[in-house]
């Protein structure tokens, strides 16, 4: 691992050790200057979107909108007790532990600390420079201190949870005024199968900028830590095939055995004909690369498989069931989830179709009761734009890029992936209609019928603006619509 990485290098170009840290270089420049002054205007309830980094900018929102976090705050909160991590995942602590340690030795001459953290946040060590880690302390910068951004606002561990690869956080770009004498940079580490994040390592340095070598590094650190995460899954997923072998061995009707992220690693003849795809898909033999896993186009699987995870976790022996859309057009069909077990982890779900056994799955939420958020953040022109959802007709796709159509032109969506957006909007009257488009129920005015049968939304009669209708989709948008 450490061979695959090189040393770190913290130093600015033509700084170096001790003697260059403890300046006021993270505000004294004109670029300093003017973050500063905007923050000073957003932390007072003020709307900006100029002068800041779109991404920074969207983290401030949601520290100041969505989580309420203080922005008075100079010492972190302790994280609360006990964890939901998986096991196997203290592998991945340790080899990650391993790597800050071989980092907070590079950076002690620096003024830098390296630190680790869990997939909350929840720092487990830190390393580096013995000074740097005193003046850490006085900030709770230290094991069992709680950095998300729900906790202590923009900064590199909470903010690397929200996107991907390597954020930067330069002094006043911090939300939390305490912390803006630090430069940081962190990086999440993500389970290849979820992609929820399961770990985060970065590095601050007090009064003093990050060379631009350390985000490369980063990208480095994470990569050589993925790769033992994707050998696990591969591993899971062997574990899958191997009990869904036993499974459709003992059973002719449709079954399918999924991962942890809903993902199908494997299916039967049988559910391959009613899923109606091809005989030479990878799953028929079994899929262990997660890049050949196939992700099934039923709008409500993945909810129902966190779900069945979730009750499998308290409980390996736990069985439950939920009524999906499996074919388009069709009525819905009762889908039985049993949990695959490996190593005392949950590893996947076997899928039966058209039996009920277990615990019934429930429906959580509903268009009707749904209640709007106070903003959604857009880009365009390096500018952050702020929209009511009621504004926001569809969202439509272009791989991981979200654009959405809107009464103020077309905007490209802050978060990125048509699901996280989905994730974010579907509470509030949006539905999946098609693999690449969301659409605001509330928003279609017309239904058209093609040629073919297949079914097409228009939601603005001024450019009849028109979403189509996958037929998967059709017949859950056909019962929302009333039609």
């Amino acid at each position: 691992m450490a061979g695959r990485v090189p040393p770190l290098e913290i130093a600015s170009s033509g700084s170096g050790g001790h003697g260059h840290v403890g300046g006021d270089s993270l505000v004294a420049t004109a670029t300093a200057r003017k973050t500063a002054c905007a923050w000073e205007c957003f932390a007072a309830g003020e709307d900006i979107v100029q002068g800041v980094r779109p991404e920074i900018l969207a983290s401030w929102y949601r520290c100041r909108d969505q989580y309420e976090v203080d922005p008075a705050l100079h010492i972190a909160p302790g994280a609360p007790e006990g964890n939901d991590h998986r096991l196997d995942h203290d592998v991945i602590f340790t080899q990650l532990g391993g790597l800050g340690a071989l980092a907070g030795r590079d950076v002690e001459l620096d003024g830098g600390v390296v630190a680790v953290t869990d997939g909350t946040g929840r720092i487990l060590g830190s390393w580096g420079d013995p000074t740097a880690r005193k003046r850490a302390d006085l900030s709770n910068l230290a094991p069992w201190s709680a950095w998300s951004e729900q906790c202590t606002g923009t900064n590199g561990m909470g903010t690397s949870f929200e996107l991907p690869g390597p954020i930067t956080v330069t002094g006043p770009e911090h939300w939390c005024e305490g912390f803006q004498q630090w430069a940081c940079a962190g990086i999440s580490i993500r389970d290849v199968v979820t992609g929820s994040p399961v770990a985060s390592i970065n590095i601050s340095r007090w009064k003093a900028p990050l060379s631009e070598h350390v985000p490369t590094w980063l990208r480095n650190a994470a990569a050589s830590v993925e790769e033992e995460i994707h050998r696990r899954a591969i591993m899971e997923a062997k574990s899958v095939v191997a009990g869904f072998e036993h499974e459709s061995a003992q059973m002719s009707g449709p079954l399918m055995a999924v991962d942890r992220g809903a993902h199908v690693i494997a299916a039967n003849c049988a559910a391959i004909s009613l899923l109606k795809l091809a005989d030479d898909n990878p799953i028929a033999t079994g899929a262990a690369e997660p890049a050949k896993r196939w992700k099934p186009d039923i709008p409500e699987l993945p909810d129902v498989v966190r779900w069945a995870m979730g009750r499998a976790l308290q409980r390996p022996q736990w069985s439950g069931y939920a009524r999906l859309s499996v074919c388009p057009g069709e009525d819905a069909l009762p889908v039985s989830m049993r949990p695959v077990v490996a190593s005392n982890n949950v590893v996947g779900m076997f899928c039966a179709f058209g039996l009920e056994e277990g615990e019934p799955y429930e429906k959580y939420s509903d268009v009707a009761s749904a209640s709007l958020p106070p903003r959604v953040i857009g880009v365009r022109d390096e500018r952050l734009v702020l929209l009511a959802p009621s504004e926001i007709r569809y969202a439509q796709a272009d791989r991981n890029i979200v654009w959405l159509s809107t009464d103020r032109g077309r905007i490209q969506a802050a978060t990125r992936g048509l699901d996280n957006v989905e994730e974010l909007l579907a509470p509030h009257g949006f539905r999946r209609v098609h693999r690449r488009f969301l659409t605001n129920l509330r928003r279609v005015v017309e239904l058209e019928r093609g040629i073919k049968g297949e079914l097409v939304l228009i939601t603005d009669l001024r450019c009849r603006e028109r979403v189509p209708v996958s037929r998967r989709h059709a017949p859950e948008i056909r019962r929302l619509l009333g039609v």
